[in-house]
């Protein structure tokens, strides 16, 4: 069955002091997820189990980001993460300052009642 995206949420994270990649993108998935609550699933009879999570995460630094982290920033679903140069790093007060985006999109694998 082919995948239909029903959602695409974004979010942002920060690590004010320590410059932490993995913190900044585990609170910028957090931020994107629980900006809304999704029922079309249910609606169209489809478990939360059966939800795809596809998250990518912008950061200054995306070899050091935990994925295993950042995957288990979803409740549920089949999910998979990526992390992609983005984001910034700066310094506030002699403190590093790292932030994060996240883009979290949710599909399921249906019909689309097209004849091949």
């Amino acid at each position: 069955m082919p995948k239909t995206q029903f959602a695409v949420e974004m979010g942002m994270g920060t690590d004010l002091r320590g410059a932490d990649p993995t913190k900044a993108a585990c609170r910028a998935v957090h931020d994107a997820l629980h900006r809304n609550y999704l029922t079309i699933g249910p609606a169209f009879g489809f478990p939360k189990e059966a939800m795809i999570v596809d998250i990518r995460v912008g950061v200054s630094d995306p070899a050091a980001v935990d994925l295993a982290r950042i995957r288990a920033e979803a409740p549920y679903g089949q999910v998979s993460a990526e992390a992609v140069p983005g984001g910034a790093l700066f310094e506030m007060n002699g403190n590093p300052v790292l932030v994060a985006n996240a883009i979290v999109t949710v599909s399921f694998d249906v019909e689309t009642g097209d004849a091949a």
